[in-house]
């Protein structure tokens, strides 16, 4: 099963509908999405070296506009909307206590969770629900978003057949690693939060 998933993604990362649903999960994935747009970027970008740059520049804009659209729901839809979605991650907790170093340590939250698998979106509610400077806050999306998909693409791009063979032998240890990284972001929020 696992061989055909990835089979049908390096299909569709090729196909003509390819940017436009990387760009839909980029924008999601920043404010309510719990899947990261890597799970499609990596399969673009193997099967479609030459177009990396497009494919880096398409999830970043996406990702940056999701971003927006998760500090509107922190800035004007906290208490239904933002409220709702923490806690259907189980943060609520300590969603609070997050939401109030913002004052002192908010653009270094943005630079660095930006970069990292833990969910971007609840960076994006917690700077609305904190009314973090927004141009700041979009300054910092662009460049930590942007850095992460263009150096993820970039490498693919460079070593893509290498690391598409790898993939490919070693399918289920990559997708392992993968989830982990994803489910070890959740963690580190829940528990470092």
């Amino acid at each position: 099963m696992l061989r055909r998933l990835y089979d049908w993604m390096m299909r569709l990362a090729g196909g003509p509908k390819a940017l436009p649903a990387l760009g839909a999960v980029s924008f999601a994935e920043s404010s309510f999405f719990p899947i990261p747009p890597d799970a499609m970027l990596l399969p673009m970008v193997l099967a479609r070296p030459d177009r990396a740059w497009r494919i880096a520049m398409v999830a970043t804009i996406a990702s940056v506009l999701g971003g927006i659209a998760g500090y509107a729901i922190g800035y004007y839809l906290f208490e239904t909307v933002g409220r709702s979605i923490i806690e259907a991650y189980g943060y609520e907790e300590k969603f609070d206590a997050f939401r109030l170093t913002y004052a002192e340590w908010g653009l270094w939250i943005i630079l660095i969770k930006g970069l990292t698998p833990i969910p971007y979106k609840l960076v994006t509610i917690a700077s609305g629900a904190a009314a973090f400077d927004f141009p700041t806050f979009v300054l910092a999306s662009v460049l930590t978003r942007g850095a992460r998909f263009f150096l993820v693409a970039g490498l693919l791009r460079w070593f893509g057949p290498p690391i598409r063979e790898f993939v490919e032998r070693r399918l289920t240890l990559v997708t392992t690693v993968f989830v982990v990284a994803v489910v070890g972001g959740f963690v580190a929020v829940k528990y470092l939060l």
